[in-house]
């Protein structure tokens, strides 16, 4: 089945498709395997289809998903290995966006990294109470993020908390996130979650595909106006410094990093 692999569960039930990330061993870490699974499925779907809807959700009790798994990182040598990653992660991104179905991101758990940004390049987010989102990289890998996924998260929730809350390295929990507008509800737990986004798709199975359809690219050529500023030197920077080496490091070796700055 189209982008279906062990890590990513891809299943049709009356006519909802189900995205299933399924690394719970690694809190769902994705593999570059996985993300390009994931586009693949949402450039594949057409509304009016077999599929009405797609909900994305992570196997196990522990997270939605936790990022990039670090060793996939393990082969960078150079600035076009930094550049080709986030050249990557914004086509997989602009591919859920354009995905002709509602998306739905039923998360609980952690939701960082990769994970996060997939969730905020879904229609419709909402969470279990356990949510922890963020991109904490500040504090852990040192590398940053496109200038693409921080005009997403300043879309949907303003610069002014997308600086704060990536400066300080922080997590938002399930409060916060829907008193901002991150998530659009929040559930007791995992299986509350999966029982209500369930529901939604179900209710939009009744809907008009092409309405859907045409909301959806209408709000994301209006989030995408103004065209975005160019970020390779400051990938290059963050991507190739010793200090992104030490981050991976500390990372795998489970320790704190230490800082030099270059």
């Amino acid at each position: 089945m189209t982008g279906a692999t062990e890590d990513l569960i891809y299943e049709v039930r009356d006519g909802i498709g189900w995205i299933t990330f399924n690394r719970p061993q690694a809190r769902n870490a994705f593999t570059f395997a996985m993300y390009e699974g994931v586009a693949e499925i949402c450039r594949a779907v057409r509304a009016g289809g077999d599929v009405a809807a797609i909900v994305m959700s992570g196997a196990g009790d522990k997270a939605f998903a936790a990022g990039t798994d670090i060793g996939q990182f393990k082969d960078f040598e150079g600035a076009e290995d930094a550049l080709a990653y986030e050249a990557n992660g914004n086509k997989i991104m602009n591919d859920i966006e354009r995905c002709e179905v509602p998306t739905i991101a039923a998360i609980h758990g952690a939701c960082t990294g990769g994970g996060a940004a997939i969730a905020a390049a879904c229609d419709i987010r909402i969470s279990g109470a356990d949510l922890k989102f963020g991109f904490p990289i500040a504090r852990t890998l040192g590398n940053c993020l496109s200038n693409e996924n921080l005009r997403r998260l300043s879309w949907l929730v303003g610069p002014a908390r997308v600086s704060e809350m990536l400066l300080t390295a922080r997590l938002i929990e399930a409060g916060e996130a829907q008193a901002i507008g991150l998530v659009s509800e929040v559930l007791a737990d995992k299986a509350a979650v999966i029982e209500r986004a369930a529901a939604l798709a179900a209710t939009m199975k009744g809907h008009a595909p092409i309405t859907m359809r045409v909301t959806k690219e209408a709000l994301r050529r209006i989030k995408a106006g103004g065209g975005v500023p160019d970020d390779h030197d400051l990938i290059v920077a963050a991507y190739t410094s010793a200090d992104f080496r030490e981050g991976m490091s500390a990372f795998l070796e489970k320790r704190k990093p230490d800082w030099q700055g270059r």
